[in-house]
């Protein structure tokens, strides 16, 4: 078997692989960087999917082994061809210790340049540490210190979560968990990111765990007394958190608006967003046509957002944030993570312009997923229903309110606008679900029953 072939069998059964679903037309290794000589060898490639009309690139970390030692085994790609066995060199800290190196010497090798942040300081020689909740990117923790963010599928150009975050740091943010480096190459002609090494946050806790204890402490308070708890008597009540990260999502905007300016749209462009959300509309109901009971509602939001005459407020927005993008750290409170934006959107998309309120709308989508992925399933759930609602309007109600205090745009002021995109979200949401997790379908639609 040639490389290429067991390089594409591999290929096709990552996670972070974004053409399931599409025929595999064509691979070729269109880049191939030496970075470690020997035995093991370490390269670079760079490698061209093509799918028919469309074309994908991805970078993979190739070790090369002559004895592929048990504990890489679960990393094999396939024979290389020359008698050596390759394999995904990240899961690999002999291989990994060099990127370390690389990005503190600030060293150029080949096609690949590993940069250091101006003033950053970080230990090397660490060996690194694959985290499990791989998705569209794969993250190494070296030691306790820092974590390298490597992105497997590539757009040419910059990634908006490199170009975010060192931004952000020059304005002294201290909601980003901080760069010290990165790795970039040329990608069709342009400068491409390839990786970001940032300060690892060890002793924080994701917003998504945080909201769903205090969640299940609640539903354990309803199944004990039967008396109809609400979400403020829950002893791991959330909402004061909730103000907290509304004020540092507004923060954080105003830092984006600072770095990047902001822009004014008017009409026109209302009437392009709303022709978009009508068509994911239509294409949504077409796939999953349970959503058609709520087309109506959903129209008729739509139809309000696009009599409104603006003119709005655009700038930088994070793009697809949400609980699992937020951490909760003891010394600087809430930290957002990953402006890399939904990575199925083109770059183009993911670096324009949008309102702020955007984000908004996601973060109130992610409480409704936090109250209501606990039921599915549950004995108790129809009881549980309204303690769910409860909880998210409770949450929300304090989310918006500190977003509002700290000078974000005020939720209650911009209703029509807001509630249109949560409703975009919402249906985004659906075909997700019926696409890649269909025992989780019934949380959007369970939301829109309630708008």
């Amino acid at each position: 078997m040639a490389f290429e072939d067991a390089l594409a069998a591999w290929l096709v059964k990552q996670r972070w692989f974004a053409g399931k679903g599409r025929e595999l037309r064509d691979l070729a290794i269109v880049a191939d960087t030496e970075i470690v000589s020997g035995d093991p060898e370490l390269r670079h490639l760079v490698v061209m999917v093509s799918h028919g009309t469309t074309v994908d690139y991805y970078q993979v970390f190739t070790g090369l082994r002559r004895r592929l030692p048990g504990r890489l085994r679960h990393a094999r790609i396939g024979p290389s061809g020359d008698g050596r066995q390759a394999y995904d060199a990240l899961h690999d800290a002999d291989l990994t210790k060099p990127l370390l190196a690389g990005i503190a010497a600030d060293e150029t090798i080949g096609s690949l340049q590993l940069r250091i942040m101006p003033g950053a300081s970080f230990e090397t020689g660490l060996d690194s540490l694959v985290l499990s909740a791989e998705q569209s990117n794969t993250s190494l923790v070296f030691g306790e210190e820092s974590i390298l963010k490597v992105f497997r599928r590539l757009s040419p150009g910059p990634n908006p979560d490199l170009e975010v975050t060192t931004a952000l740091a020059r304005l002294g943010s201290s909601h980003i968990a901080e760069p010290f480096g990165w790795m970039e190459t040329r990608l069709d002609g342009v400068s491409t990111s390839l990786a970001i090494l940032s300060r690892y946050l060890r002793l924080a806790s994701d917003g998504w765990s945080l909201a769903a204890t205090s969640v299940r402490d609640l539903y354990a308070m309803e199944d004990s007394t039967g008396d109809g708890v609400r979400a403020a008597e829950a002893g791991g009540d959330f909402a004061g958190e909730a103000h907290r990260l509304g004020i540092a999502t507004a923060e954080v905007h105003a830092d984006l608006a600072e770095a990047f300016g902001t822009d004014e749209v008017g009409t026109d462009a209302l009437g392009e967003l709303t022709e978009q959300m009508y068509r994911k509309l239509d294409m949504a109901v077409a796939a999953v046509p349970e959503l058609g009971r709520y087309t109506e509602m959903i129209g008729d939001a739509y139809s309000s957002l696009a009599k409104l005459t603006g003119p709005f407020p655009v700038q930088r927005v994070h793009g697809d944030y949400h609980l699992g993008q937020v951490l909760r750290t003891t010394g600087s409170g809430w930290v957002v993570l990953d402006f890399e934006g939904e990575p199925a959107t083109p770059l183009a998309q993911r670096r324009a312009r949008s309102s702020p309120l955007r984000d908004v709308a996601g973060m109130l989508r992610s409480f409704d997923y936090a109250a209501r992925h606990q039921l599915i399933g549950h004995p108790e759930q129809v009881t549980l229903n309204a303690v769910a609602s409860d909880w998210v309007r409770r949450n929300a109600s304090a989310f918006c309110a500190g977003y509002a205090e700290a000078g974000g745009p005020d939720p209650d002021a911009n209703d029509i606008l807001l509630r249109a995109l949560q409703l975009d979200k919402a249906v985004y949401e659906v075909l997700y679900e019926a696409r890649h997790r269909p025992s989780w379908l019934q949380i959007p639609l369970d939301s829109l029953a309630e708008f």
